[in-house]
């Protein structure tokens, strides 16, 4: 595939001064990547036979890198030490939007005994894969992302405090090619810089908000999935400074203006054949193991739901008649329902449409692969497809409210009793139990102008 690198590739590359520097990096909890820049010699003489080193307190800070109390995995009794971070040359790749740059994702280890950092979300995702392929499943997966462009740079936005922002464009852009050609230049460096870096794109079009679009990657199995996701996020925002823009990823970032989603499809081929097991030929329709996926991961909508929308942001998204989901139901391509099935054949897969744009992909993916095979191993049918507007259906449930609740579904959830061990629920639950303390810790700009002076 373009862009991607053979360890004897970056050898060569380095020794004849193409590349001179690699990024060496993991995803934290909050889906960032965080690592290293190692020079093009010292990555040859050390980091290609030897493990690197980080902080663990990487996986215990919040968005602005303060390190929060009360985690197992590390802490200032604990001392703040190190865990190793251990390259996965399978992911080396050019980055070809930074000069001669190169690009690894790493795995991190215990110092003390060896093994995975539990908490990580690589690991996590891992080890959901690890469960699926023992059943001869390769769960197949992709991700679309949407994002607002904005003519401001990043400096200059929180010079502004992110106020008076301006989008890229002065009306909705869903499918626009007109409006969509005014941000060619960035749109187009981003579609070739990703294609060029290992990170294949489908294509890019406008979506339903002023400066508002969506690219689409190429579906790949779970973890390169995850991978790709991460790295075009870290890339775009990347790009975008490099043209004097910014991107932002927030699932909602005015209340006015439509949210931004991470629609994500699923399906499951044959380890042994390559067929993909949602789909039976011989009836022209779905499998039994399709409903029972899909049963389970109806069941996880409420229940796993903290790691489909991680931040306090994440549920302003929800709202009726704006292409987010509010209802948990599923149905035959009905953008209304949180789950929709479309496709045929090869191609036939769930859409998760619960996700938004601040998702951390390694979460949700395991979150779904918990969600199905806990399905299957259940045999929890997914019963009859919602007809009709599922905001207006009163007889469904609804999606949670707030991180708060989802938290508290989380908590007492029977699939992430099954998934995840009491360790790393603990871990999760923590993070976002700070994260709604911080919140309802700050004053807002809504509480000021509505109680300063009238109260």
């Amino acid at each position: 595939m373009p862009g991607m690198l053979t360890v004897e590739d970056i050898e060569t590359a380095i020794r004849e001064g193409r590349i001179d520097t690699v990024v060496a990096a993991f995803p934290d909890h909050l889906g960032r990547l965080v690592g290293k820049r190692v020079t093009g010699e010292y990555f040859l003489d050390h980091v290609l036979t030897r493990p690197m080193h980080a902080c663990a307190y990487l996986l215990t800070v919040d968005m602005e890198m303060t390190p929060l109390p009360g985690f197992e995995l590390t802490s200032w009794e604990k001392g703040y030490g190190d865990f190793r971070m251990i390259p996965d040359f399978s992911t080396l790749r050019e980055a070809d939007w930074l000069e001669k740059t190169a690009l690894v994702l790493c795995d991190v280890e215990s110092e003390e005994s060896g093994q995975p950092i539990a908490e990580a979300p690589r690991a996590l995702l891992k080890e959901m894969l690890s469960r699926a392929e023992s059943k001869g499943l390769i769960p197949m997966m992709g991700s679309e992302l949407e994002f607002y462009l904005f003519d401001d740079g990043y400096r200059e936005a929180r010079g502004k405090a992110y106020r008076d922002l301006k989008p890229s464009s002065d009306y909705l852009i869903d499918y626009h090619v007109l409006g969509t050609t005014y941000d060619e230049p960035l749109i187009r460096a981003l579609r070739n810089h990703l294609s060029a870096s290992g990170i294949p794109v489908e294509f890019s079009k406008g979506e339903w908000g002023n400066g508002q679009h969506e690219l689409n990657l190429v579906y790949a199995p779970a973890v390169e999935m995850a991978d790709r996701h991460t790295l075009y996020k870290n890339a775009a925002k990347e790009i975008a400074a490099r043209h004097g823009k910014a991107i932002s990823f927030m699932a909602k970032h005015s209340p006015t203006a439509a949210g931004s989603s991470c629609h994500l499809h699923t399906s499951v081929v044959s380890a042994d054949s390559g067929e993909n097991l949602f789909w039976e030929s011989s009836k022209e329709g779905p499998t039994e193991l399709f409903r029972f996926f899909l049963g389970g991961l109806l069941r996880a909508e409420r229940e796993m739901c903290l790691l489909f929308a991680p931040t306090v942001n994440s549920y302003k998204r929800f709202q009726a008649g704006s292409f987010a989901p509010t209802a948990v139901a599923w149905a035959v391509d009905n953008r209304t329902c949180c789950l929709r099935n479309i496709g045929h054949g090869q191609s036939f897969r769930i859409e998760n449409r619960l996700p938004g744009a601040d998702v951390n992909p390694y979460l949700a993916m395991a979150a779904t692969l918990a969600a199905g095979l806990w399905g299957i191993e259940n045999k929890i049918d997914c019963g009859e497809p919602c007809r009709g507007d599922a905001y207006v259906n009163r007889d469904l449930a609804r999606v949670p409210r707030s991180l708060e609740e989802a938290a508290g579904l989380f908590e007492h959830s029977e699939i992430a009793a099954w998934a995840f061990s009491e360790r790393v629920r603990k871990f999760l639950l923590h993070h976002a139990e700070l994260e709604v303390q911080a919140f309802r810790e700050t004053v807002t700009d809504w509480e000021r102008f509505r109680y300063f002076e009238r109260i």
